[in-house]
């Protein structure tokens, strides 16, 4: 089932799919946010943003309207 980051619940797992290169920041792609790549919703901030991710053993913090904008597979447990 695809989804987008931003819907990830804690501690689900998914690979990325696709995103759109005109809103992801070439910083996140450097570490690591590529298509094929495992993604885990780590934590949440309190007040739901920003949301911390665990992409292929970087963990990295981003916002959610950031988040909106990555597709990504969700794997079954």
């Amino acid at each position: 089932m695809q989804t987008t980051v931003d819907k990830l619940k804690k501690g689900e797992k998914a690979i990325i799919v696709t995103f759109n290169l005109d809103t992801i920041p070439l910083k996140l792609i450097e570490m690591g946010c590529m298509e094929g790549h495992l993604v885990e919703l780590v934590q949440i901030a309190p007040f739901g943003d920003p949301i911390y991710l665990d992409i292929n053993g970087t963990h990295l913090a981003i916002r959610k309207e950031m988040a909106q904008e990555i597709v990504v597979e969700l794997i079954e447990n």
